[in-house]
């Protein structure tokens, strides 16, 4: 028998509340330990205490917090009603209003922690160039050849080459837009370019990269990003907020696809991936200057749910949650359930939960 029928069973049998029995603190770790949003919506079903105490005390977000850390960068929920199964009621008092916002929250939470565990093939999300620091022969140079898996298109070269610098120390970077607002991302790839057309076959790679991850102070427009005849608006770093950013990895001066596996599986949040390039190594003969050439990036990884969205406000990123008709059956079970007792019961102790959370991580 699942959780479920025990539960009801043995509660209408015994008239017994474990929630009573275990105690708060006992039962907030058994809770804190349940791994997948499908045990959590289990859970919530048993009776509508242990539905108030799972909502009251945001396991939902934990269990978010626990695989991502970055899902601690957003610092309001909005959502819309369309396809929800909560039944809604008259919020006639702060208290009721709480409890709809705690509702609604959980919903969202819900959806994006079946997003983060669920299992994905990674797969390259660049779905468009926003620029360079600088280009060197522009739009011959350009960005957007980094976005060829192959360094020659019609017997020509393919890559991006940075302006010529006498410093070997100045730094370039690259930035890309993902395909969503929300997706997970786990390993980047950049292949160095190799000059077959010059003496010696120069490899310009850098000695060290590092990665960024973030979203756009404003909403980025078309005409702002790299193309044929626009290098790009919107590279310096006071035009986004990162909410991420890696160790630095050593690069090879090798021309081949060199992967960079993140420490762990990143939420980037807003779609921006800046690949900053540290150190030149190469120095051109025909110049005496020092260059940093790449013809090939792939930022591999899983685009999450177009139903989340991301929207910068005053003090911080909101994040959004546009519910389609159709809605995963996990979200569904979890939801359907009757939402009993009162948040005021749970509020001390769910405060308390979070402090001692935060204090563990």
């Amino acid at each position: 028998m699942g959780i479920t029928g025990m539960g009801e069973q043995e509660e209408e049998e015994e008239g017994v509340d474990f929630l009573e029995w275990l105690g708060l603190d006992t039962s907030a770790i058994v809770f804190t330990l349940l791994q997948h949003p499908a045990d959590l919506a289990r859970a919530s079903a048993v009776s509508r205490s242990w539905r108030t105490f799972v909502i009251a005390n945001q396991f939902s977000k934990i269990q978010c917090l626990r695989v991502c850390p970055e899902v601690s960068n957003f610092t309001s929920i909005q959502a819309s009603n369309s396809g929800s199964d909560d039944i809604k009621e008259d919020i006639g008092s702060s208290a009721a209003a709480e409890r709809e916002n705690q509702k609604g929250d959980h919903r969202v939470y819900m959806h994006l922690s079946h997003d983060l565990l669920s299992p994905y093939n990674s797969k390259d999300c660049t779905i468009r160039c926003i620029g360079a620091s600088s280009t060197d022969n522009f739009p011959g140079e350009s960005i957007q050849n980094t976005l060829e898996l192959i360094d020659h298109v019609e017997m020509r070269p393919s890559y991006w080459s940075s302006a010529g610098q006498s410093d070997p120390s100045v730094p370039e970077c690259l930035i890309y837009m993902l395909h969503s607002d929300l997706c997970l991302i786990d390993e980047i790839k950049i292949q160095p370019f190799k000059a077959f057309f010059q003496y010696g076959n120069p490899i310009y790679s850098a000695q060290y990269v590092r990665f960024w991850m973030g979203y756009p102070k404003s909403p980025l427009r078309p005409e702002q990003l790299v193309s044929d005849e626009n290098e790009g608006q919107l590279t310096a770093d006071d035009n986004y907020i990162w909410t991420y950013t890696s160790p630095e990895f050593p690069m090879l001066q090798e021309n081949v696809l060199q992967s960079f596996k993140l420490p762990h599986a990143v939420l980037c949040i807003g779609g921006v991936v800046k690949v900053e390039l540290l150190g030149r190594i190469q120095e051109q003969a025909l110049d005496g200057l020092y260059y940093i050439c790449v013809s090939n990036v792939q930022i591999l990884g899983n685009p999450l749910s177009r139903e989340l969205a991301v929207s910068p406000c005053q003090n911080g990123v909101v994040l959004k949650y546009h519910p389609e008709p159709r809605r995963s059956s996990v979200c569904r079970s979890d939801l359907s359930a009757d939402d009993g007792g009162s948040p005021a019961k749970w509020h001390d102790f769910a405060t308390r939960i979070w402090q001692s959370f935060r204090t563990r991580n």
